[in-house]
Order: structure tokens, then sequence, then C-alpha cells
């Protein structure tokens, strides 16, 4: 039964209700739930947390809540929104309801000067903000002061970002805390998410200051889908799986998601299906902004049978009919797992959701596990070094001086500005001389709740009971219950069969061996600062020609065999025969495509004339084997190593120009490798057995060039990344 002491209000907020939903008739009637939360936001100005499953509506509540307070005089809405698709969505959601929508994001900056004018003019109802925007320094000291003065309500979509507990941390969004200290008294304030455990749900609270207070409002529902039936299917092998995908991707319903784990994989899978004559679009990271609105729009007209996706379309896209989701290996965490799901099955009464684990899943997860938050040492240098700075260091200057990728740099710095130890200004970051302590102990609980949500997911693969009951359970549902139609409730709705000729083409596909590696032709900025005398373009007298690797780490064909024979525990042995054949295919491609070096390739270049490995103090065998069986097979003669001067610097997850630091007079050219290069009237081919930034093989192939090779084609067995 409805309770309201608003009556006038709630028949305001469903009429309202009716417009953005296209209801005519008028009937369209807002939630128990959703109805409790606009009231609290309208009538009573106070801050609420809305927990509530996909699909719930709760984009319906800040568009109503929206509509009614600026009848009454209010200012625009601002929500602050993690995607750009999650964006363009709401911004049609809103049109519908008569709701004015506007963007800024780091897509449109050329209608920045526009948005602000409109808002100015009372022109906008709802502004929509990326998490990035509010510490970008014109943003938060031009921007952001007038828009909190006239903020009418604040929105924080997918507000589990906020919190390091959370499987999506997003130091950007505790930019926000600044922004509701700014907010004049009496302003709402709206956070929601349907992904947030107990712990999660208390530290996203007291972080929007409503944990503790006495007019906050908590509204959590059950999680439980009852439109989505969960399966799990244990394929042998990555074949397996894609020959799977290919012979039963028509039969499930309507259109939806494939979700892979890297980028690789995504545009491995896109290409396979395509070619057995499935309309997929892929979507990741790397897919550019126009390509990304494009396959989005295809998918929401059902144009293409399904996105396949990286975790980049995770919270960012809403198709309410979208009839499936299959996942090609296990995500990390179960929470992140539920998000994903989550899309599928908002507007029709069944959805499909299948998960495929393969071997390579834990891999990936101690990939991106090693990307945590900075060890002590390193945050307390970064902080040394911008107090010693006497001006502003942007992240390319700070980069060289700090044992960092520039993406795990910026997040820590952002992560110190929020706690008060750094602040972003024109120019760059600048230390702000305040104390600050290194939260070891939260860290490692961060560290270890990643390894129990690892564990959960390990366990869900193999689980017996109720699925969706399960993931419930991890998200701390109190109502979590057997859900009646997952395949542990109701038994098996896929089986494992594939066709011989789908299971054949996946094994060409996958076996298919080649990837080019291409050369650096840069020197790193900020190299003088660190001792290297180096800048600007490498001259093209020094440079590698591009090169060839076996397969890329990441790959789910040859990455899945190449990965355990490189990783740190694998014993050092001689190139299996296997490896070695699919490498002596690579040399026979390269010869013959575009640029090589066989008798009639367009635009060839001269035959390799000898070959060079590089020394290995971790799989010598391995290199030294490989570099004699391309010898053998080429009937070239084997000229020597590269060698290292002293201690071989260790392998590096840094930013390149700290590998570079490492490597500066690390490698040489021994005397006699030397004098044989000078004689040969063509390139060497160079040997190694991984590259992951590309600096040892272009210090390499400088030295080599400089000691008289004409020319220097690397060779590799695996790109990592």
């Amino acid at each position: 039964m409805e309770h309201t002491s608003n009556p006038d209000l709630r028949t305001a907020a469903d009429a309202v209700l009716a417009r953005l939903v296209g209801d005519a008739s008028g009937a369209a009637r807002l939630r128990e739930d959703q109805w409790r939360a606009i009231e609290a936001l309208v009538a009573d100005r106070r801050r609420a947390l809305v927990v509530q499953r996909t699909g719930w509506g709760k984009s319906a509540v800040y568009f109503v809540a929206t509509a009614l307070l600026r009848d009454r005089g209010a200012g625009p809405t601002v929500i602050v929104s993690p995607l750009l698709a999650l964006m363009r969505n709401q911004v049609e959601a809103a049109a519908r309801a008569g709701i004015r929508a506007r963007t800024i994001n780091s897509s449109n900056t050329e209608e920045w000067e526009a948005v602000q004018d409109e808002i100015a003019a009372g022109e906008v109802d709802v502004l929509l903000v990326s998490p990035e925007r509010l510490n970008n320094p014109d943003f938060r000291d031009q921007v952001l002061p007038k828009l909190s003065a006239a903020t009418g309500l604040l929105v924080v979509d997918e507000a589990h970002c906020i919190s390091d507990w959370g499987h999506d941390f997003r130091p950007d969004y505790r930019r926000l805390r600044t922004m509701l200290t700014d907010l004049p008294p009496g302003v709402p304030v709206l956070a929601t998410t349907a992904t947030a455990n107990a712990r999660v749900t208390a530290d996203v609270a007291e972080q929007l200051g409503t944990g503790g207070t006495s007019d906050a409002l908590v509204l959590r529902g059950p999680l439980d889908r009852e439109s989505l039936s969960l399966s799990v299917l244990r394929l042998s092998d990555a074949a397996h799986r894609m020959a799977w995908l290919a012979d039963h991707l028509q039969q499930l319903p309507g259109s939806g998601i494939i979700y892979t784990l890297t980028v690789a994989a995504a545009e491995e899978v896109t290409a396979f299906l395509r070619q057995r004559g499935h309309t997929v679009a892929s979507y990741t990271g790397k897919t550019e902004n126009a390509d990304r609105q494009q396959a989005e729009e295809d998918l929401l007209a059902n144009r293409v049978k399904a996105l396949v996706a990286t975790s980049a379309l995770g919270m960012g896209f809403d198709k309410p009919d979208l009839g499936f989701v299959v996942h090609l290996g296990s995500p990390s965490s179960p929470i992140a797992y539920y998000q994903q799901v989550g899309r599928a099955g908002r507007g029709v009464e069944h959805a499909e959701v299948l998960l495929l684990p393969g071997k390579e899943d834990e891999a990936i997860w101690e990939y991106f596990a090693s990307l945590a938050f900075p060890s002590e040492d390193l945050v307390r240098r970064t902080l040394d070094i911008l107090a010693g700075a006497e001006r502003p260091l942007s992240l390319p200057a700070l980069e060289p001086l700090v044992e960092l990728r520039r993406s795990r740099l910026e997040t820590m710095l952002k992560v110190l500005d929020v706690d008060g130890a750094v602040k972003r200004v024109k120019g760059g970051w600048i230390a702000t001389g305040q104390p600050w302590a290194y939260d070891a102990e939260r860290y490692d609980w961060v560290a270890r709740q990643r390894k129990t949500e690892q564990q959960a997911m390990r366990d869900y693969a193999t689980a017996t009971d109720c699925r969706m009951e399960f993931l419930q359970r991890q998200l701390d549902d109190e109502g979590a219950k057997p859900c009646g139609h997952c395949d542990n409730c109701v038994g098996p709705r896929f089986t494992a069969d594939t066709s011989t000729d789908a299971l054949d083409a996946a094994r060409v596909d996958l076996g298919r061996a080649g990837v080019e590696v291409e050369p650096r032709r840069m020197w790193p900025t900020g190299l003088p600062a660190i001792g290297v005398e180096l800048k600007g373009r490498i001259p093209a007298g020094e440079q590698a020609e591009p090169g060839r690797a076996l397969g890329r780490l990441s790959d789910i064909g040859w990455g899945n065999r190449l990965r355990p024979m490189l990783s740190a525990q694998a014993p050092d042995g001689p190139v299996p025969e296997d490896v070695a054949k699919a490498v002596v295919g690579v040399l026979a491609d390269w010869a013959k495509g575009p640029g090589g070096w066989a008798s009639g390739a367009a635009g060839g270049r001269p035959r390799p004339v000898g070959v060079v490995t590089v020394a290995s103090r971790t799989r010598p065998q391995l290199v030294r084997s490989l570099g004699a069986r391309i010898a053998e097979v080429g009937r070239l003669p084997l000229l020597g190593s590269v060698e290292y001067t002293g201690e071989a610097p260790r392998a590096s997850r840094s930013n390149s120009a700290q590998r570079l630091k490492a490597l500066d007079g690390a490698l040489a050219v021994p005397p006699a490798l030397a004098a044989t290069l000078t004689g040969l009237e063509g390139p060497v081919l160079l040997v190694d057995d991984c590259t992951e930034t590309g600096w040892t093989l272009a210090v390499a192939s400088r030295l080599l060039r400089r000691a008289g090779a004409r020319g220097v084609l690397p060779l590799v067995l695996a790109v990592q990344g």
C-alpha cells in the first residue's frame, strides 16, 4: 500500500514518469522506494543513497526529481556519470520527459563555453559531467564554484566507484567531497549504484556525508534478477569456446554483449565471428570514440547480433531488451560480474547469461592485480620530487623521475590529491606540504579483498547451488534465495557440442601466428633529467626495422601456449618443437608479405644475412636454441649475441624512461661480432624471447647499427600486452 504525506507531489511525480517512459495513458506509477527517494529529495531536501538492482529505475528517480525541483525554482541537476555511453543514453531519456540535458566531457570541449552560457541563462535542466572533469584545473577553479552555487540537485551515478573497498574504485570520484562541501545548505544529494556490498555501501555513505547523519536516507533493495538465467559452461580450450560461440550465437535471444578480458581477445573473437558469418562489432578501450558511438547505435537498433567488448562497456550501456550476456573468460570479481550481466534482461522477461571460463583467466587477473597502489617508497619519492621542484611538474616531466608507468602514476597522484598531499594546477602537479600517512593496513586489506573476490569467482564457476543466490550473497543481499531458473536450479540449458567445421576453423584461426612489432622511433621525454643524454627522434640509421612476434601474451591463441613457457616460474630449456615450427612459419609469411624479402615481394627489402641473439640471464637456453634453429632453417650464420656488460637489468613494469636508464650502458656488441657485421651486405635478424616496452630491442638494434649492421629485423616469441 502507498503512503504519502504529499499527494499532490506524488501525482506530479507519476505524471513526469509517464512522460519519461512514453506512457500516453498516464497509468505509469513509481515504485514505492522510487517515490520515497523522490519525496526525500524534493520535499525534504535530504541526502539519499539508493542501492538497487540494475533495471530497477534509478535514473527515473533523478529525472523525476529534477523536473519537480525545476518546477519549484531550483537550479539545474548535476549528474556525475562515469562513461560517455551512459551520458548519451541519459541525454536521450531526459529529452523524452521534456528535460533539457547537456554534457561536459573530454569529447566535447568545443561545446563547453556554449553549455556554460546555457546554464547561466537557465536553459539547462541537467548537466552530466565525467568525474575526471572535477579536478581539471580550469573546470575546478572556473566552472565548479559557479556550478556548485547554482546546483539544485547533485546526483552521483555508479557511486560504488567512490570506494576503494569496491571493485571499480576511481579516485576522481572522491573529488566529490569538495563539491559536497561547497554546496549551499539544503541542496539534496542522490547517490545510486547496483553493485555495492555492505562495506562499500557504508563507505560511500560516509564519504557522501550521508553516513551517521540524522537526515540520511539509505534505500537498499533486493538484488535478484528474475529475468536472468545464469549458466556456466566449461569447455576444454579457447578453440572450443570460440567454436561454441560461432555455432550457438544465433540461438541466443535477441542481441547482446560478449565480454572478453583483454583488448586482444576482443579483436580476435570479433574477427573470427565475422569470418563465420555473424554480424558483430568490437568495443574496447582502444576503439575510437566515433566507432564506439556507431557500435552502441548498431546494438540499440539490433543491427548487430552482439558487441564483443571489454569492461570499457561495463557500466556505460542501457538497452532494456538486451537478450544475452556471454563472458569469454571470467572477471576477477563477482561484484563486477553481477554488474556486467545486469545489462541484460532489463525490459524483457527472459535473458541468457553464460560464463565460459578460460585457462588464461588467472594470469590476466594476476597482471591487473600488479597495478595496485604503489609501495610507500615510491609514493614518498614522488612527494619528495614534487616538493623539491621549482615549478609544477607535468606527467611527462615527472614520469622519468619515478619508476611508475604514466597511467599508474596518474592514479596515484589523484589519490594523493584527494588526501591533500598534492594538488593539480595549471602546468602540472605540486606538493602541498601537508602531512600524509601511507595507509598500509587499508591497501593490504584491499589487496586481500581482491584475492577473496578471485576465489569467489572460482567458486561461482564450480558451484552446484543457485548461481543468482551466490551473487546476491556476495553483495550482502539479505533477501538472497534460490532463483529457480539458473542451470543449477533447473538443469543445464546448453550442451558443450561444437561442430567439427567450427572447431577446425577456430583452431586454424587461433593457431595463426605472427604479430607485427612496431619499432621505437622516438626517445622518451625527460631522459637528460635522469642522466641519459638522448632525446628527440632516433636517427633512421640507428632504428630497428618493423619486426615480428609469434603472438601476444594476452592472446587466447598463441598467448595460452607462450604464457606458461615464459612465466617467471618456468624452467629454462630449448625451444619446444611446435613453437620453433611456428616461428619458422612466421618468418616464411614475413618474407612473402608486403615489404618482405622473398622474390617478387612488393617494396621488398634485402634478405637477412645472419642471426644475432640478445643475451638472456633468465632463459639463455631458450634464446640460444631459438636463434640456432632460425639460423639452421634459414641457412644463415649464427653470428653471436649482444651481451650484457654486467648484471642484466631486472625486467621492469616501470615507464620507458626508467627502463632506458636501466639499459643505459648495460648492453654491448662484442668486438668479434662487430668485426663480422662490418663485412655483411644485408640486415640481421635480432632474436629475443619477449618484448614488453620495446626498449631492449631498440637499444640492441642501435648498437648493432652503430657497429656496422645494414639493418636489424627483430624477431621475438611474444609481445607482452
